[in-house]
C-alpha cells in the first residue's frame, strides 16, 4: 500500500483510509452490524496494508470507536488513528444538528466538551494518544465556538501530547481559512467522487496550496460507485440511501445512468485487472489535491477488495478518458 504524509505533521498514512462509520451500526444504515464481524474486518484491512482508521464518536455513540479499539489491541503502532471532535449529545451543550435514532445530537466545538470528548475517545480505543483529531462539523449559532478557542483548546491537547495533529471536516473555504490562521491543521476531510466534484473547484485547490492532506469521504457514494447497486435493490427509509435530498443519485431514473456510465469502464477494469470499485478508487486518488481517500467496509472481503485500490496506478491517457465519462454523465436529475 502507497503512503503518503498528512499535510506537515510528519505522518504517513496509507492513501486508502478505513471509514468506520458503518461499523458504528444504526438505522442510517439499514442493517444490523455484527461486532465481531466488524473486528474481523478492521484486522484484514490492517493485514491488506491499510493503515488508516478513520472514526467518530458520533458514530454508533462511542460504538465504532469501541470496535475500533477491540480490533487494534496489540497493534496500536501500525495504525493511524483518526477520530473527531463536535457532534455531542450528553446534554444541551451546542447547538442542535440533528436526530440519529432517536436521539438529539448538538454541534459543539467548546474547549469543555472538546476536552471531555477527548478522553471519552481515548478509554473508548484503549490508547492514550490520537495521531489525527479532527472538528467533524463546525460549530453554529446560536453556541458558536469561535474557531480560534476551538483551536487554541486543540493545541493545547497537542502540546501535552494528547493528539498528534490536528485536522478539519465538512468546513467552508472561509471557515478553512480561519482555522489555518489559528493553529497547525494537517488535514481536511469531505465528500468527493466522480458524483460529487464541487471540491474540485475551490476546497482541493486550496489544499494543495496550504500543503494539507485530504481525506475524501463518500467517493464510492456509499456504494453506488462500486456498480454492486442494481435497480431492484431498495432501502429502508431511515437509510441515508433513501433519502435523495443527500444523495439524489440514488433516485432510479439517476441509478440507470450510472449503472450505465460504470459499465462503460469495463476494458479499464479488465486492462488493470481490477473490480469497478478498486478502478473508482484509484481514479479518486489520482485527482489533483487528493492525498487519501476513506472507504467503508462491513466485511473482511470488502476492506481487502478496497486496499487493492490504492495500489492501482492509472495511465495518463486512460485518467484523461474516465474524466471525459464524468463530464459526459454531468448532473443527477432532480
Amino acid at each position: 500500500m502507497r503512503t503518503r504524509k498528512l499535510g506537515n505533521s510528519g505522518i504517513e498514512a496509507s492513501v486508502v483510509g478505513l471509514g468506520a462509520w458503518v461499523l458504528g451500526g444504526g438505522a442510517v444504515w439499514g442493517a444490523d452490524t455484527d461486532d465481531n464481524e466488524s473486528i474481523a474486518t478492521i484486522k484484514s484491512a490492517l493485514d491488506a496494508g491499510i493503515t488508516l482508521i478513520d472514526t467518530a464518536p458520533a458514530y454508533g455513540f462511542g460504538r465504532s470507536e469501541e470496535v475500533v479499539g477491540k480490533a487494534i489491541r496489540g497493534r496500536r503502532g501500525q495504525v493511524v488513528l483518526a477520530t473527531k471532535c463536535g457532534l455531542w449529545w450528553d446534554d444541551q451543550r451546542g447547538s442542535y444538528f440533528c436526530e440519529f435514532d432517536g436521539r438529539p445530537i448538538q454541534r459543539s466545538l467548546r474547549p469543555d466538551t472538546i476536552v471531555i470528548e477527548l478522553e471519552n475517545s481515548l478509554r473508548r480505543l484503549g490508547t492514550d494518544y490520537i495521531d489525527l483529531y479532527q472538528s467533524h462539523w463546525p460549530a453554529v449559532a446560536p453556541d458558536k465556538t469561535p474557531i480560534a478557542d476551538t483551536m487554541a483548546c486543540l493545541m493545547k491537547l497537542k502540546e501535552q501530547g494528547k493528539i498528534r495533529a490536528i485536522g478539519v471536516s465538512n468546513v467552508s473555504i472561509p471557515e478553512l481559512g480561519e482555522n489555518l490562521a489559528s493553529g497547525d491543521v494537517a488535514s481536511n476531510q469531505f465528500r468527493y467522487s466522480m458524483l460529487h466534484r464541487a471540491p474540485e473547484q475551490d476546497m482541493l485547490p486550496a489544499c494543495r496550496q496550504n500543503n494539507l492532506a485530504t481525506l475524501t469521504y463518500m467517493s464510492l457514494e456509499q456504494g453506488l460507485l462500486t456498480g454492486k447497486v442494481g435497480m431492484d435493490r431498495s432501502f429502508s427509509s431511515g437509510d441515508f440511501r433513501s433519502n435523495e435530498a443527500w444523495n439524489p443519485w440514488y433516485k432510479i431514473e439517476n441509478r440507470q445512468r450510472v449503472l450505465d456510465f460504470l459499465a462503460g469502464f469495463k476494458p479499464l477494469t479488465e486492462k488493470y485487472a481490477c473490480t469497478t470499485a478498486q478502478l473508482v478508487i484509484a481514479w479518486t486518488l489520482a485527482q489533483p489535491g487528493v492525498t487519501h481517500t476513506l472507504a467503508g467496509a462491513r466485511r473482511e472481503a470488502q476492506a481487502r477488495e478496497n486496499a487493492r485500490g490504492g495500489d492501482i496506478l492509472i495511465e495518463i491517457d486512460d485518467l484523461k478518458a474516465m474524466c471525459k465519462a464524468v463530464e459526459v454523465l454531468g448532473e443527477p436529475i432532480r
